[in-house]
């Protein structure tokens, strides 16, 4: 028994020696890291074109409401069919209470059209005929998602070499032979700038036509950025 304990009692002395060795060999593989950031970016030209149109109405008979909503939406939903290339998804449907003086006074409803398309010489035609019977809530331009992501491939690359340049030009300035990469990220989704975006004012319901919005696509700055840790070698 007594050659046991004496036994388990070495097993632990030998453990408790090898926690600084170990700790020692974790703080070595520490050293001489440094981290790194390199970013990238250009200019994507705006390739497509999203517009929200909506129909409103006031008054006090709802059904009456939902119905003239309800037509003219039609209409726009079947003038966007007839437009090639067009996308158009409906939004939200809202009937909301008007009050005046606390005092429930009629209600409002109202529908809103998206409309997404590359062509926009085509939609900007579109809403222009759709604005007989609707109006314009915001149009903006944006970089297609096959567009961006070409960007994207493009800068990925440009990044990783910038990083790798850096870090042979920070083992130089310490006049080491070289580095060991140790983690690396890549982020290209950040520091995109919102989409621009043009506020229009409600048209004359009652016109028989209206021109369609002057339009200018302009470009987008898209950006990569690359992080990581390199290890310097001795």
């Amino acid at each position: 028994m007594r050659n046991k304990i004496l036994l388990n009692g070495l097993a632990g002395l030998l453990l408790l020696a090898a926690v600084p060795a170990l700790q020692a060999d974790e703080d070595a593989t520490l050293y001489d890291r440094v981290r790194l950031e390199v970013s990238a970016e250009q200019q994507v030209s705006n390739d497509t074109l999203v517009a929200v149109l909506y129909v409103q109405t006031e008054g006090t008979n709802t059904a009456a409401l939902a119905n003239e909503v309800n037509r003219k939406m039609g209409w726009a939903i079947g003038q966007a069919k007839l437009a090639d290339g067009v996308k158009s998804q409906t939004l939200d449907y809202r009937t909301n209470p008007i009050y005046r003086k606390q005092v429930l006074t009629g209600w409002r409803v109202r529908q809103s059209l998206r409309l997404e398309s590359n062509d926009s010489t085509k939609l900007s035609a579109l809403i222009g005929t759709l604005q007989k019977q609707l109006a314009v809530e915001s149009i903006s331009y944006q970089v297609s998602s096959a567009a961006r992501k070409v960007a994207q491939d493009e800068l990925i690359e440009q990044a990783l070499t910038d990083f790798r340049a850096r870090a042979a030009l920070v083992a130089k300035a310490w006049q080491r032979p070289g580095y060991r990469l140790v983690e690396l990220n890549i982020n290209s989704g950040g520091n995109i700038p919102q989409p621009r975006q043009m506020r229009m004012m409600a048209m004359d319901m009652a016109a028989d036509a209206v021109s369609a919005p002057p339009l200018q696509a302009g470009t987008q700055q898209v950006q990569v950025s690359v992080s990581g840790v390199v290890e310097l070698t001795p």
